[in-house]
């Protein structure tokens, strides 16, 4: 009895414990913080805990009865588990923004990001502000109005159910489903105990919320770890051809592994590369060896899993070496052009300072196969390295593995492995045009007459008044554009929104006979991709900003590797036909275009029609245009699917995109590899040849940057467990990817 009248005479003067004593009166956001301390801080004496708790009870509104049920329900759910305090991660899907609450805290986050560009700042954190904690909450089930401190800029607190949050990925979703306005769409990471998920009633669905498993052991498999290799005589000999994202990637991690690998790359440094591709813009003169071809735009969206660990890794890695942060977030990635520049002379220096070779301007021209193993290669010096005193043929002998990374035109390449015996087989591919809109098209297509005006590229926009771009005629083109529009003070928004791209695809497009697939892919500027003349092939590529006048996207079909279309040209290229078809078509856009490099263009709507145009709009294309009859390039099944997946299908998809403003382009022929080198799925060796490792893009195994670099991942791992020996844990196991098919 005198114990508890102690306790009640201290309860109702709580002002005696000093964590109290300027305790104010009822505040939502302290009832949430001390409650906190008092859950997690369990190595507190239990009489200091009980009297923290009634001294906040006593200052709290009355509870309803259905709280208290909520109380007794979430300690039985909770009452079973080992380790209720143990922490786990969850990643959420559906975090839904709207852009104008994000209109103040988006523009503190991108002067943030400007401000701390140099400073260890993650993007995971940049990205989690007050709408998006707001809408996480939501999505949990848990009230936000009294978890946010709105009284500091972008400080926001969490409730005591949440540890931790990340943003992972933000994406845009534009589809307007019920006159709905455009939106952001973020995932995101949660820390949680395992005893408030429960009571949060967390269940694993994918797609929506999964717990994820961060067990894995990537990075250690990369790190520096040579002992395997220091008892060894000599080093493994490993040669790499091909610098690309399969070649460097694999180069960096053998090297990191103490390894000495030597790549060879038949073009010129990427500084020295912008050289050769001016002299083809300006004098119209090409480098086969060093073009745009071999020129990326750095676009890193990918089809293997964009929150896979592989995938994750190798953007993480690219971040490392100088990539923008924000390139871990974005659901569309990009670094662009310019920032290539930076980012890979940092990966060449790494791996030189980790001690491996690069050789620019050296081609692979011979492969020396010897009772089906590979023990040389041959290559050919380019001129200036012959006029620097260079040899012009070197041989690399005694090699222990070789690494065929290149890329999906080095066509000679192909004819020299198909000539040695190593097994090729024709895989599918795809062909067409490039479709180019005026970007205030697709700007009002995608998000409406309310939203298209507020298109920005650059994260300073704000800070340049009125404009939303850097180019002041792609602000004009777009203002003009809706300005005929009619707004008023409740159609206006203050949120931004990304330059909008599209994604379209149809498995009906229908040929004359059967379907066929036909989609739309990579999104930019139009530039020549030839590597010698006589053949006109165009691609895409742009800079960060993706602040051009137009927008424009390759538009494709699926050929077949049994197709009736290639029957004439298997009778006398056999699994070659592939590559035949593709240079046909190409000669036949040149000699369209008038030569010198000259685009063949053709109005989209006249495109349908089969007819030449009268006129034709302005274009991207910087070595000029010529109006063509472009839908006779293709054989007649490939442009009767082209026109039905256009007409049928994309229009459909997009009102307003079969436009007398759409200027199509020929031809985009060089999608993917038409062949594949034919690899043991465990071994990852060419089939019949050991040690020879296709891989990457050109090799038939995967559709872009990350597929090929997380490709040249899983060819390195098969190499450092044959080589540091069954031993080494990091190197154990299978790879964790087979590289990507089509």
């Amino acid at each position: 009895m005198i114990s508890l009248c102690i306790i009640v005479f201290l309860c109702r003067h709580a002002s005696f414990v000093e964590p109290f004593q300027s305790v104010p009166t009822w505040s939502p956001n302290l009832i949430y913080k001390y409650r906190g301390q008092y859950s997690y801080n369990r190595e507190k004496s239990f009489f200091l805990s009980s009297v923290r708790k009634t001294s906040i009870e006593q200052t709290q509104k009355p509870r309803s009865r259905r709280s208290r049920s909520s109380r007794r329900r979430s300690s039985s759910l909770t009452k079973d588990l080992k380790h209720p305090d143990a922490v786990e991660t969850w990643r959420i899907y559906g975090v839904d923004v709207d852009p104008d609450s994000l209109g103040c805290s988006s523009k503190k986050t991108r002067s943030n990001e400007k401000d701390k560009a140099h400073q260890d700042v993650s993007p995971e954190r940049l990205y989690m502000t007050t709408p998006v904690l707001t809408s996480l909450l939501t999505r949990l089930r848990i009230k936000p109005n009294h978890l946010v401190d709105d009284s500091k800029d972008d400080q926001v607190e969490l409730p005591p159910e949440l540890i931790d949050t990340r943003v992972i990925r933000r994406s845009t979703d534009a589809r307007r489903r019920k006159g709905s306005d455009p939106k952001y769409t973020y995932v995101v990471d949660v820390d949680i105990t395992k005893g408030n998920a429960r009571a949060l009633k967390f269940v694993h669905q994918p797609g929506r919320m999964e717990r994820v498993n961060f067990e894995s052991d990537l990075k250690k498999r990369n790190e520096v770890d040579a002992d395997g290799l220091d008892n060894r005589a000599t080093l493994p000999k490993v040669l790499i051809i091909g610098a690309g994202p399969a070649g460097l990637f694999c180069a960096l991690s053998l090297a990191s592994s103490g390894f000495k690998p030597i790549v060879l790359e038949r073009g010129q440094p990427v500084e020295a590369r912008g050289k050769s591709i001016g002299a083809l813009i300006h004098r119209r003169s090409i480098d086969p060896e060093s073009n745009f071809c071999t020129w990326s735009d750095g676009k890193l969206t990918t089809r293997i899993g964009r929150n896979s660990e592989p995938v994750r890794y190798v953007l993480e890695t690219l971040v490392n070496y100088g990539a923008p942060k924000r390139i871990l977030v974005e659901g569309a990635p990009h670094l662009g052009t310019d920032n290539l520049v930076r980012l890979l002379r940092n990966m060449r220096e790494d791996l030189k300072l980790k001690g491996g070779e690069i050789h620019f301007g050296c081609r692979a021209s011979k492969f020396d196969i010897q009772d089906g193993v590979i023990t040389s290669v041959e290559a050919e010096n380019s001129d200036e390295k012959v006029n620097a005193n260079a040899e012009k043929n070197v041989s690399f002998n005694q090699l222990d593995a070789v690494v065929l990374a290149t890329g999906h035109s080095a066509r000679d390449v192909y004819q020299e492995l198909h000539a040695s015996g190593v097994t090729l087989e024709a895989k599918g591919f795809a062909v067409g045009f490039r479709i180019e809109h005026p970007q205030r098209i697709i700007n009002e297509i995608q998000y409406g007459k309310e939203w298209g005006r507020r298109v920005f590229v650059s994260n300073e926009s704000e800070q340049l008044g009125q404009k939303f771009t850097h180019r002041m005629s792609t602000d004009d083109a777009n203002a003009q554009h809706f300005g005929k529009y009619d707004t008023d003070d409740k159609t206006a928004h203050s949120g931004n929104l990304p330059v909008p791209s599209y994604r379209l695809a149809t498995n009906e497009a229908f040929d004359g006979e059967s379907n066929r697939g036909a989609y739309s892919f990579c999104m930019c500027q139009i530039v020549p991709s030839s590597t010698e003349e006589g053949e006109l092939c165009i691609n895409g590529m742009s800079f960060s900003n993706r602040d051009s006048l137009w927008a424009n996207s390759a538009c494709v079909v699926t050929v077949s590797p049994d197709d009736p279309i290639l029957d004439k040209y298997q009778s006398t290229h056999g699994q070659l036909a592939g590559l035949e078809f593709q240079r046909d078509m190409e000669r036949k856009a040149w000699t369209l275009g008038g030569g010198n490099f000259t685009a063949p263009v053709q109005r989209l709507t006249d495109f349908v029609a089969g007819r030449v145009s009268s006129s034709v709009p302005s274009s991207s294309y910087r070595l000029g245009v010529k109006s063509a009859a472009c839908h006779d390039i293709y054989p007649k099944p490939l442009y009767n699917a082209l026109v039905n997946a256009i007409t049928q299908h994309f229009e459909k998809q997009m009102p307003g995109f079969l436009t007398h403003e759409a200027l199509i382009h020929g031809v985009e022929t060089r999608t993917s590899s038409p062949l594949r080198v034919v690899r043991d799925p465990k071994s990852l060796e060419a089939l019949g040849v050991h040690n020879l490792y296709p891989a990457g893009e050109g090799a038939g195994f995967a559709g872009g940057i990350v597929s090929a670099a997380v490709d040249g991942l899983a060819v390195a791992e098969v190499i450092k467990a044959k080589f540091l020996g069954e031993g080494k844990s990091s190197s154990q196991g299978t790879p964790f990817s087979v590289g990507f098919d089509y």
